[in-house]
């Protein structure tokens, strides 16, 4: 195709990039979700899921079956948010600061 467009050349890319993570991702029972969602929480003081969702660009229902995943595979914890009772903080487990740490590998080795 010689006259391909912007978006056909940043879709294509893109999926390329995603699948190459999600290949990595895979060797370590993860997915680039998974690993993105890692390295947006704060590894000491949490971070609210609303926070979470903007800076990965995931909708509210994509980000909480993430999350769920998360929490299954004992990577994060919920806790009330003290400053503000209707809000969810999401804290890493120590295994999930091991997961972070190596999601925070694979990136910086893929770049």
């Amino acid at each position: 195709m010689k006259d391909k467009t912007i978006d056909y050349v940043l879709r294509t890319t893109w999926l390329a990039v995603n699948k190459m993570y999600n290949e990595e991702a895979s060797k370590f029972e993860g997915s680039m979700a998974i690993g993105f969602a890692l390295l947006s929480i704060d590894k000491e003081n949490g971070t609210p899921s609303t926070y979470i969702s903007n800076r990965m660009g995931m909708e509210p229902t994509s980000l909480t079956r993430t999350l769920k995943t998360l929490e299954e595979k004992g990577l994060i914890t919920r806790k009330k948010n003290p400053e503000d009772g209707r809000g969810v903080l999401i804290y890493l487990t120590p295994l999930g600061k091991e997961k972070r740490e190596l999601s925070k590998e694979t990136v910086l080795k893929f770049n």
